[in-house]
């Protein structure tokens, strides 16, 4: 027997004391005064709102899980070409441990993207972090300075000139963009506006594997009776 949640509207198996979808509660009526039959134990715990957030949990699943995959993520990561799968992952996973410690175990998708928010968040400023200071260390204390120099003005030269050439940018206005592109200042805002179009990219697809995961979550979870 299937009865439909008054909130959302969707199916409700009979058996579930919660909408699968939503976390609402679902009434249970049950005969009274039938010999034999037992009363019902469905709601001896206390009733949880699914769509809040225990916020101490959930921190400590997000931090445990966005510090390595914001070090994954990072732009001089080896395997950062798939750190927006690892930061969806590590969302997904965040929103799994924090269940692990929630009775009843549901959580509607709302409360799950805002785990994946803070994960992401989290996530975002590590990969931010490692990225400024493996760049510091290969400039100061590796010695590397003249090689990333070199590499930008090479990205700039044959590269980025030839797009815009291709795009059909006059070469005056080429030879001033480049001029800025390769300043002090023209490689610290670009590499500046890289990490930050990494971290919201992080975020973004952070929200989305904590709202998966909360998803997931609804349609496997089971109430503990």
């Amino acid at each position: 027997m299937e009865i439909t949640c008054t909130r959302c509207h969707q199916t409700v198996q009979a058996d579930n004391c919660y909408c699968p979808a939503c976390g609402l509660p679902q009434l249970l009526y049950a005969a009274e005064g039938i010999p034999g039959q037992p009363p019902p134990e469905r709601w001896s715990e206390p009733v949880r709102d699914a769509s809040t957030v225990d916020w101490k949990q959930a921190m400590r699943a997000a931090v445990a899980l966005a510090v390595p995959a914001g070090l994954l993520c990072s732009l001089f990561s080896p395997v950062s070409i798939f750190g927006l799968l690892w930061m969806s992952v590590a969302a997904a996973w965040a929103v799994a441990l924090y269940m692990r410690s929630q009775r009843p175990a549901w959580i509607t998708i709302g409360a799950g993207a805002r785990i994946g928010l803070v994960t992401g968040l989290l996530g975002g400023w590590m990969a931010a972090a490692a990225t400024a200071m493996t760049l510091f260390a290969m400039r100061f204390w590796l010695h590397q300075g003249k090689t990333l120099d070199d590499t930008w003005q090479t990205i700039i030269t044959d590269q980025v000139s030839r797009q815009w050439e291709a795009a059909g940018v006059d070469a005056q206005s080429i030879t001033i963009y480049k001029a800025w592109l390769l300043s002090p200042e023209g490689r610290a805002g670009s590499m500046l506006g890289a990490i930050l179009l990494l971290v919201a990219a992080l975020v973004f697809f952070a929200v989305g594997g904590g709202a998966l995961g909360a998803r997931f979550q609804a349609r496997t979870r089971r109430p503990e009776v």
